[in-house]
């Protein structure tokens, strides 16, 4: 796929705040250039219930472009749920965390 733009990567424990993290003030983002490579890590975090979300950003404005509610550019979410119709619930997406983990996302592009 398309290596321009960045990937933003958002880490949360709020359920009412995903998938994109913003009215969550102790998410933990990262960005990173979408021909870096395809490891992301987050240190010190806290044990306890979390899922993540993945924008390829590959015009570099920000968000996740949709076109009749479809997204135009990549996404993805950890333990890798099946898509349907808008994102997957928090509770699809969580994963437990009580030391070091790894979580491994494969990125969709539905155009």
């Amino acid at each position: 796929r398309n290596k321009k733009g960045s990937i933003s990567v958002c880490l949360t424990a709020n359920s009412k705040a995903f998938p994109d993290c913003t009215k969550d003030s102790k998410a933990m983002k990262r960005t990173v250039k979408a021909n870096a490579g395809g490891v992301i890590s987050f240190a010190d975090v806290a044990p306890g219930t979390y899922a993540l979300s993945l924008i390829h950003d590959e015009n570099g404005n920000g968000k996740l472009d949709t076109s009749l509610a479809i997204p135009k550019e990549g996404f993805g979410f950890s333990r890798n749920p099946k898509i349907t119709f808008g994102p997957p619930s928090f509770k699809a997406a969580a994963f437990a965390l009580a030391g070091a983990g790894k979580q491994t996302v494969k990125m969709k592009y539905m155009f």
